[in-house]
């Protein structure tokens, strides 16, 4: 096949894949120096107890949205580790034999919205969203849907049959050998996803299709006042989440041609509604009604960042400071 390729196509070729390696560790090793960190202050959190000190200060707040107390540790569970030991701890009390749809539902969304905050408010950082706003959006955000959506579920009298058990885990092996193996096969992940992704959306640029996902998402950026530039920190948000993802969203915030409110909407819309399909998934296996973790979150999600917007409008731009700046290179 060599044969076919003159001089200055393989030229071409071998640059460009050097220039793809290249652009691969950058971001990979961008997102290590953020997510290594972060697991480790995980582990040792979860070693010290404090997660379920936490779930138990919270146990009110859970009430409110018409859970029971214990679920307040599945919450924390999810909110400092990630959705898959928030789905442990909920069947190691035995909440899957307790719930309604709807609980469960509840609950769903509330992990979806907040979860892996550690890692994902550092990724949040290094973009240049303020540590104080990613936390009030992330949990407060969940709080807020929480409780509609067991206003609506209670008033309407939706949903309130027992959730299906569809699934169960395999007791967790708390040695350091499985942790150690698990996130080395998280990190081994990350750069597999990485280099996966950057290499399609080269094609998709390559073949102009990047331009045509940029138009048909740009009536609903302009809708929420986000510049058609930003359609990919969207799109890697939206598939991948942020924890993945979050190499590339740094990369893209960091190339200089994102405005920093554009930045920060984004990545605002992509804390209450990111990961659409295997969170999405991850929760269907818990029993939770898909219109209400999918369809009533994106909605959710759209009210809040049109609102955010119209807010940003209004605040005079020497005090946005408050809440993002322009990463640096």
């Amino acid at each position: 096949m060599s044969s076919w390729l003159s001089n200055k196509q393989r030229s071409a070729i071998k640059a460009s894949t050097q220039d793809w390696l290249t652009e691969v560790w950058m971001i990979f090793s961008s997102l290590m120096k953020i997510m290594i960190p972060a697991l480790i202050i995980v582990r040792c959190i979860e070693l010290l107890g404090w997660i379920e000190a936490l779930g138990e200060m919270i146990q009110p707040v859970m009430i409110l949205v018409g859970l029971p107390g214990e679920t307040g540790l599945v919450w924390m569970a999810a909110m400092i580790g990630n959705i898959y030991t928030g789905m442990a701890v909920f069947y190691q009390l035995g909440m899957a034999e307790q719930l309604t749809i709807a609980q469960v539902s509840v609950i769903s969304s509330m992990m979806l919205i907040a979860h892996s905050l550690p890692i994902e408010v550092a990724i949040a950082r290094a973009i240049g969203i303020s540590l104080w706003f990613t936390l009030l959006l992330r949990i407060g955000g969940a709080f807020v849907f929480g409780f509609i959506c067991y206003q609506a579920h209670s008033n309407l009298a939706l949903l309130q049959t027992p959730a299906p058990q569809l699934w169960q885990p395999e007791t967790a092996d708390p040695s350091w050998a499985h942790w150690f193996f698990t996130q080395g096969q998280t990190i081994a992940m990350a750069f597999a996803i990485i280099a996966a992704l950057t290499l399609f959306l080269r094609i998709l640029r390559v073949l102009g299709v990047e331009r045509l996902i940029h138009f048909l998402l740009a009536p609903v950026l302009k809708l929420l006042g986000i510049a058609t530039v930003a359609s990919n920190i969207i799109i890697v948000g939206l598939t991948l989440g942020l924890s993945f993802g979050g190499g590339l969203l740094i990369s893209e915030a960091r190339r200089g041609h994102i405005s920093g409110k554009d930045i920060f909407m984004s990545m605002a819309f992509l804390g209450l509604c990111h990961s659409l399909i295997e969170d999405t998934l991850l929760m269907m296996l818990l029993g939770a009604d898909l219109g209400t973790i999918v369809v009533g979150r994106l909605i959710f999600s759209l009210l809040v960042i049109f609102s955010l917007g119209r807010f940003l409008d209004w605040l005079p731009a020497n005090r946005r400071g408050w809440l993002y700046h322009q990463s640096s290179s």
